[in-house]
């Protein structure tokens, strides 16, 4: 071996030349785009979570938003009901002062009618019927210890009953 060999196989090595150090080089950009995509990956779950945290948010609100219109919805229905009832609807034509119209006239297709036309006429007003005053009823003996004994008409007083 001469000289020169010798110098270099003793002269220490700077750190990341030779084999070693460019493996280590290499290496780096791979770690770092692991490090990237993990980091990326976690974002990407955490603004996925937050989107479907704010759609269930949502969801709950407009449920409650149905059951708030069905409810306005049955009660209208309900007045609606009560207002096409026909005794309803009788009670307020009287008040609009409206009569029960006579017997009906039809026309048939070829233009002849059917039936004599008449006008209608109110029919007139019913006439009060006095009703009889009940007799005044005896006053039940009350029980300290007990419930309440009937009357002595034989009609059975209601019984207070607990919790209620």
């Amino acid at each position: 071996m001469t000289r020169g060999q010798a110098a270099r196989l003793v002269r220490p090595r700077p750190a990341g030349a030779g084999p070693g150090g460019a493996r280590q080089a290499a290496r780096m950009p791979f770690v770092l785009l692991v490090v990237a995509l993990l980091a990326g990956g976690l974002i990407s779950l955490l603004l996925l979570n937050s989107a479907l945290n704010q759609g269930s948010f949502q969801l709950s609100r407009l449920k409650k938003e149905t059951t708030a219109l069905t409810d306005e919805q049955q009660a209208l229905q309900r007045d609606v009901d009560g207002y096409s009832a026909p005794d309803a609807l009788q009670r307020r034509a009287r008040e609009l002062g409206l009569v029960p119209g006579g017997s009906p006239v039809f026309l048939g297709p070829d233009g002849k009618t059917a039936g004599t036309p008449a006008t209608a006429e109110a029919p007139p007003p019913p006439s009060p019927t006095p009703t009889p005053t009940p007799p005044p009823a005896p006053a039940a003996a009350q029980n300290p210890d007990g419930p309440a004994q009937p009357a002595a008409s034989g009609t059975p007083l209601p019984t207070p009953t607990p919790g209620r």
